[in-house]
């Protein structure tokens, strides 16, 4: 992998955007295993000097997960200073404030969100060495002792994963998709426990299998049996993972029992006496189960009372296996959104949606989109609770700073945002202005909007949708109101002015934006960007902008004629006004 990379980050774009080849080994590293953009990688990086030992730090807020990144960009073997170092960041990533005495700017600005994010139960935190070549064989058992010392720690417990080059190249042919997983193994069944079906043409083996057979599944370790499954091990600190080695180490008899089961793939599949016989195999649902059983092998290889359900599928259809991939795992970590989504309001907005836009579909529940007929449905007419949910808390509750938290929207502020006479014509007025906005949130970056908000991609882009809401209220001198979106839409059509207002909504977010941060570089202080977009003073920060940028115009002739143009374009009655729904 050393030349590859090597050749890969001579490119221009590292070569201009990084000042070495250990931050450009670590931005290739975002960009092509974490699928990050190049804004997004390079806001990452925190390398340099006052780095702490800690070269990147990225928060996937999908997976709940907090990454601590340190590459190694070495051609040979990498001795144990590397692991120290790792070792160094964790201890460091405990006092966070003492951290941030000492650290660069760029990594001052990441600790307030390390900080958020782990003081939700919900975060893992993980630390990765990456290097393209190997550990030098003391380095790896120091690396095992840091690891199980880490993990097992009562301040801060976390995942150390080493990404060495082999388990480099496999995930990044993986990203890429450039390889199909050809594993082909044996299990051995035990009499009694396991049945052969044949169900609609489709060769299936159900068995209890005994947990030391799993252990000697190949390519657990690198991810390559997981290809097909939504995502690759969350790592032992995650909460579920530890339940189910808690469960290996003291439970062993009853884990079948307690256990959902383990769904596979494969080609072709083969039963003969109790040899079972699979190719082109592949889990598709658990990862995380399978990932822990083998970092739980010393407990389990010499035993006999431990089993799990096996499933195993003969397709040869690879289409298929994606439909099994998403079915099978849209049933994990049931979520306040997921308990909603037969909630008498949300039934109540679907049925109104669906009779309103009879070519129409509202998504109540996660994974449905992904099965519906494309054939049978307008696909300009088909919403989603969760963004709807989110829409609400920006528009409505004027509160773009919260949309980003599924958990308020569906518990704590369900019965304030969900009403079941809320009109389907402002479900539709709300998701087209939304993907307006983010028509303009990519990285040809049309707006030249600030890096660092395109790099919030998150959060920001409803704070966006707040903006073009807080137009109408400033033109209209309703500062205290919200204007109806379906109304908004329709008079923004009429007069041609909706890819201009998107527009200048744009710009003065990111007048605000960039105003807060001088302001804090003025005053000497650590402006921190996701600290600001979560708080309500970039609120007051945008109508600020807002009303300096109306206030601009009035002193040019061009200008003048553009608010005449706003003006008539934004112009509403007060009974197209309501009062802003509480959410705080």
């Amino acid at each position: 992998m050393y030349a590859q990379i090597k050749k890969d980050i001579a490119a221009d774009y590292y070569k201009n955007k990084y000042s070495n080849d250990g931050q450009r080994f670590v931005a290739w590293y975002l960009r092509n295993i974490y699928n990050l953009d190049e804004i997004q990688s390079k806001e990452c990086i925190t390398d340099g000097a006052g780095d702490k030992q800690i070269d990147a730090v990225f928060i996937d807020h999908e997976t709940a997960t907090v990454h601590i990144i340190q590459g190694k960009f070495y051609e040979n073997s990498v001795d144990s200073e590397a692991v120290r170092e790792v070792l160094a960041s964790w201890a460091q990533i405990k006092d966070l404030a003492e951290l941030q005495n000492g650290a660069n700017e760029k990594l001052c600005s990441k600790i307030p969100e390390i900080s958020d994010s782990l003081s939700n139960d919900d975060y893992d935190l993980v630390f990765e060495l990456i290097l393209p070549s190997t550990l030098t064989p003391p380095a790896m058992h120091d690396f095992e002792l840091y690891k199980n010392q880490i993990m097992e720690s009562e301040v801060l417990p976390a995942e150390l994963i080493l990404v060495d080059g082999d388990i480099l190249k496999a995930r990044y042919e993986e990203t890429l998709n450039k390889t199909r997983p050809y594993i082909n193994h044996r299990f051995n069944l035990e009499t009694g426990k396991y049945l052969k079906v044949d169900l609609a043409g489709t060769q299936a083996v159900i068995t209890a299998l005994p947990l030391k057979e799993c252990i000697s599944i190949p390519h657990i370790k690198d991810g390559i049996l997981f290809r097909k499954n939504v995502r690759q091990s969350l790592g032992s600190s995650n909460k579920v993972n530890k339940q189910i080695a808690r469960t290996i180490k003291k439970d062993r008899k009853d884990f079948f029992f307690l256990h959902n089961g383990i769904t596979a793939i494969c080609s072709k599949l083969d039963l003969k006496e109790n040899v079972l016989t699979v190719e082109e195999l592949n889990v598709v649902n658990g990862c995380q189960s399978l990932s822990t059983i083998y970092n739980s092998s010393e407990s389990i290889r010499n035993t006999s009372d431990g089993y799990v359900l096996f499933r195993f599928y003969e397709i040869a259809d690879s289409s298929k296996w994606d439909l099994i991939s998403r079915s099978t795992n849209s049933q994990s970590a049931v979520k306040a959104r997921d308990l909603r989504s037969n909630d008498p309001a949300v039934l109540s907005i679907k049925k109104a949606f669906e009779q309103r836009y009879s070519d129409g579909y509202f998504v109540t529940k996660r994974g449905e989109e992904q099965t519906l007929n494309k054939a049978k449905y307008n696909e300009k007419h088909v919403a989603n609770l969760t963004d709807l949910g989110k829409n609400l808390m920006a528009w409505h509750s004027q509160r773009p700073t919260m949309s980003y938290s599924e958990t308020a929207i569906f518990d704590k502020y369900f019965s304030q945002l969900f009403k079941k006479d809320y009109a389907p014509e402002n479900v539709m007025a709300l998701q087209i202005l939304y993907q307006k906005v983010l028509e303009c949130w990519n990285p040809s970056n049309p707006l030249s909007l600030n890096e660092s908000l395109l790099a919030m991609k998150a959060y920001a882009p409803r704070h966006h949708l707040y903006t073009m809401s807080a137009f109408f209220c400033e033109i209209n001198k309703m500062p205290e109101a919200v204007p109806n979106p379906a109304k908004v839409l329709k008079q923004l059509k009429e007069n041609n002015f909706l890819d201009q207002l998107v527009e200048m909504s744009g710009a003065c977010f990111n007048m605000a934006f960039e105003n807060a941060y001088a302001e804090a570089k003025d005053a000497n202080k650590v402006f921190s960007q996701q600290n600001w977009i979560k708080a309500k003073g970039c609120l007051k920060n945008i109508r600020d902008a807002i009303r300096a940028q109306i206030n601009t115009f009035k002193f040019t002739p061009d200008g003048k004629m553009i608010l005449e143009q706003m003006k008539k374009a934004l112009s509403l009655s007060p009974e197209n006004f309501e009062s802003r729904w509480s959410a705080d």
